[in-house]
């Protein structure tokens, strides 16, 4: 489950975002549905909007130096207390997102076959909210709050710093692809993980998309 180095243009050019978005426009979860448990699902806090309309791009005020291609290795949410270890994830055979194994719920997946964190472009990465024993890594997502940081440190010793600017909370039948996954012109981080309404039969009915933009690197 360990990262590893690969050439970064072979990593552009192996970018499948328009399969991606497709996949969440289908209406299937990120992950394939929350896992069955008898407790009932946590609900995230009331999310902070993007305040912006439909399409409309982030411009951050200060240009800010990308960074080369090279593999994430952690997550850190200072606020949310989340240090966790990332493992890569890609597309299964049936086309849908892979998500980090459900009986280990303290590690996230990094998608790697787009964009690097701190590369141009948006990055994403994900993880569940909960598993069959309780909450996972991403449980307290959705209450993460406008202005904090997201540091993502990187296989090559450098750490990517990201600032939150939205949070959002998407039905799964409404999923807007090109919005979450598009590319602004600037390095992004999308960190996604399931919400709102649980039932057995369907699991969760929507996810909750953290928007956040590169602001420094160390």
């Amino acid at each position: 489950m360990g990262a590893e180095y690969h050439d970064p243009e072979s990593r552009r050019r192996r970018s499948p975002w328009g399969v991606l978005a497709l996949v969440m426009l289908t209406g299937i979860a990120l992950m394939k549905n929350g896992v069955d448990m008898a407790l009932g699902p946590p609900q995230p806090a009331a999310a902070a909007a993007l305040g912006r309309s439909q399409g409309e791009t982030f411009t951050p005020v200060t240009a800010v130096e990308t960074l080369e291609h090279a593999p994430a290795d952690r997550i850190r949410i200072p606020s949310l207390d989340i240090d966790a270890p990332l493992m890569n994830v890609g597309l299964d055979p049936d086309g849908w997102i892979e998500a980090p194994p459900a009986e280990d719920p303290d590690i996230a997946g990094w998608y790697q076959n787009g964009i690097a964190p701190g590369q141009r472009g948006t990055a994403v990465i994900v993880g569940h909210v909960d598993n069959a024993t309780g909450p996972a890594v991403f449980y307290g997502l959705g209450s993460v709050k406008t202005g904090r940081r997201i540091e993502v440190p990187r296989l090559d010793g450098s750490t990517a710093v990201f600032e939150v600017y939205g949070v959002e909370v998407y039905d799964k039948e409404e999923f807007p692809g090109s919005q979450v996954y598009g590319d602004t012109g600037y390095p992004e981080l999308r960190v996604i993980t399931c919400g709102g309404a649980y039932s057995r039969e369907r699991g969760y009915d929507a996810n909750v998309v953290v928007f956040a933009r590169l602001v420094s690197s160390r």
